[in-house]
């Protein structure tokens, strides 16, 4: 028999609220139902999900019931867990998110990846800059590896700009990151060592048949590249070429098969393309560019 919590409805154990969310969700289209159950589950009761899996007979109360119904449907309508969470980690670490940051995806860490190969001087005081920073997972994660560094972020959504403060603090970060409202790098000037981006690359028209994940909960404006998905590059480019130090490194994430013409479009204003970095799909995830 089940329990009651305090004579209502008998209560449900950690397992059984996971079997009965995991079909919900795998009827929404969620793959891996189980584990994203068990993910609910916990963030509901608020424990880890090895409590989950490891004490499937601790109860939920009325409290956690609520909390889960709430988190399950907002799930259910492909509300990524991320956003469900508020947090991400990237790079080994914890990332607050809103509405007005992307989610950070593993694929750009090889961007970081790309730029600790091509610094041969980790103690160095380099001066380095992120357009469009989001939740500023590029520039912090790269502050963490290089202890005399320095960084500015820079969004055009003031509520982006705020949450990369908010996590400088929590990373133990904010005495050597800046960050600030603006349209890429109008209102700074350079020279900067490493300048590093991850823009929006995807075609207007495409958005809308992008995982509902990604469509109706990422903010547009940090998704949307314009007709051939191009837009920021361009900015960029000029951006680049008036800020970046003449033997510094610029970094730019790329969308699947973009690699050759954002290089020409950095080549176009003098910039040197130098290579690109592929990610464990063996896409070509990050090109690397410096000035001649």
């Amino acid at each position: 028999m089940r329990a009651r919590d305090n004579d209502g409805p008998p209560s449900r154990s950690f397992g059984e609220a996971v079997a009965a969310l995991t079909p919900r969700l795998a009827a929404a289209g969620i793959a891996e139902a189980r584990r994203e159950a068990r993910l609910l589950v916990a963030l509901a009761a608020g424990v880890e999900p090895a409590t989950v899996l490891g004490w499937p007979e601790r109860r939920l109360d009325a409290a956690v019931e609520t909390r889960l119904a709430e988190l399950a449907g907002r799930r259910a309508a492909r509300e990524p867990y991320a956003r469900l969470a508020g947090r991400r980690q990237f790079w080994s670490l914890d990332f607050a998110l809103s509405p007005e940051t992307l989610d950070p995806r593993p694929d750009s860490e090889t961007l970081i990846e790309a730029a600790l190969d091509r610094l041969s001087d980790r103690r160095a005081g380099l001066r380095l800059l992120d357009l469009g920073t989001g939740s500023g997972c590029l520039l912090l994660a790269l502050l963490s590896e290089l202890d005399n560094a320095f960084g500015i972020g820079v969004d055009l959504l003031p509520g982006a700009a705020a949450i990369a403060r908010r996590n400088a603090a929590s990373l133990g970060l904010a005495e050597r990151a800046v960050f600030t409202v603006g349209h890429w790098g109008e209102a700074l000037a350079g020279p900067m060592d490493v300048i590093l981006a991850n823009p929006p690359y995807i075609c207007s028209e495409l958005i809308d048949s992008l995982a509902p994940e990604v469509a109706r909960f990422e903010p547009r404006a940090a998704l949307d590249g314009g007709d051939d998905g191009l837009d920021a590059y361009r900015a960029l480019a000029g951006e680049t070429k008036r800020l970046l130090r003449p033997d510094g490194i610029a970094l730019f994430e790329l969308g699947a098969g973009q690699a050759t013409a954002v290089a020409a479009l950095m080549a176009g204003v003098g910039l040197r393309p130098e290579g690109t970095r592929r990610d464990l799909a063996d896409i070509e995830r990050v090109l690397i560019v410096t000035r001649h």
